[in-house]
């Protein structure tokens, strides 16, 4: 079965390297979050911070402001360290409902 060049199999996103503009490593992708009635891609979630996967925190960036970027092999986003710091987050065992707050928030915080 071939598979279109416009798709990619989630396993192949997550732990895909996320850099800034100016080229430096934010982290990685952690996790999809998937709209149940659309089956669109809503979020990739960002592993950022810690050390060795301890003490990282999950930032869920809309999926639509993240570019791939085929010579970093990873994907590009227009934010800096400090604005990802400043983004809402949450640790790996406390997943948020995302629910219409939870989500407005998000999306408020990037602009959308």
């Amino acid at each position: 079965m071939a598979i279109s060049a416009n798709v990619i199999s989630s396993d192949r996103v997550e732990g895909t390297s996320v850099y800034n503009a100016a080229g430096d490593k934010l982290g990685t992708i952690d996790d999809l979050m998937i709209d149940k009635l659309t089956g669109q891609v809503r979020y990739a979630v960002l592993e950022f911070g810690g050390f060795l996967g301890i003490g990282t925190d999950r930032y869920p960036i809309p999926w639509n402001v993240l570019k791939y970027d085929t010579a970093q092999d990873g994907y590009v986003v227009p934010l800096d360290k400090a604005t990802l710091e400043g983004a809402p987050k949450y640790a790996d065992a406390s997943v948020p409902a995302y629910d219409d707050s939870y989500t407005s928030s998000v999306n408020k915080y990037y602009g959308f």
